[in-house]
């Protein structure tokens, strides 16, 4: 199995003065599920290198199994470091995509036609495609084969306008995941805030929240076990 795994590299919580990025939680959980079931992991961001983490997810009340034992971890951290940068890669050679949340997706791969691409190849392939949280809204702009939103029918969660207004950042972010997955014509739902919650349709495999990051990367390893 080799799984690449995408996050962020945008660090400013839009104008507040803040800084955000990826959520630890959500890297390291599915990290460890992949690490454990004996996968090739590569790491990529767009710019590569280190990429930011949003501090508060580093705050105590946060911390897993999975963050402390990333946190002890001096190989994994050294890969976190140094992130592919995302525009050298293509979907050749991977046998899954899963990106990790963190408000920073929002501001950059949402928007980065690489991210786009590489999703959309992905997809077309068959391969698992995953996002959990405000990753979500990478597909926001991914278009299927027949030029249509490629998550039009399907059905799929993300981080949830509940959720948004409960952190207070519903003023603050560019979108709103729940909202841009509804004008997709995805079949959004989602389950009660901060609890795990996954869909999957086909291929692609969604989470709704940092609680969900580990039951998402458990769905695509069991998709890759079937293959």
């Amino acid at each position: 199995m080799n799984i690449l795994m995408v996050l962020t590299s945008h660090e400013q919580l839009g104008d507040t003065g803040q800084k955000t990025g990826f959520w630890l939680e959500e890297f390291a959980a599915p990290y460890y599920v992949f690490k454990d079931a004996g996968a090739n992991i590569t790491l990529a961001s767009p710019q590569g290198g280190q990429p930011p983490l949003d501090p508060k997810s580093d705050a105590a009340e946060f911390q897993t199994d999975a963050t402390r034992r990333f946190r002890q971890d001096a190989a994994a951290q050294t890969a976190l470091a140094n992130t592919v940068e995302l525009g050298t890669l293509s979907a050749d050679g991977f046998d899954a995509l899963f990106y990790p949340g963190g408000h920073g997706p929002l501001w950059d791969l949402a928007e980065n036609a690489d991210s786009v691409e590489l999703i959309e190849a992905m997809f077309a392939l068959g391969k698992p495609v995953a996002a959990v949280c405000h990753a979500s809204g990478v597909f926001r702009h991914a278009m299927a084969q027949d030029s249509l939103p490629l998550l039009k029918g399907m059905a799929v969660t993300g981080f949830s306008n509940t959720e948004e207004a409960a952190v207070q950042l519903a003023d603050v972010v560019p979108f709103l995941v729940e909202d841009e997955l509804r004008k997709c014509g995805a079949k959004y739902s989602k389950g009660p805030d901060w609890l795990p919650y996954v869909v999957v349709d086909g291929n692609v495999i969604t989470g709704q929240n940092p609680a969900s990051s580990e039951a998402a990367a458990i769905a695509v390893v069991k998709q890759l076990q079937k293959t």
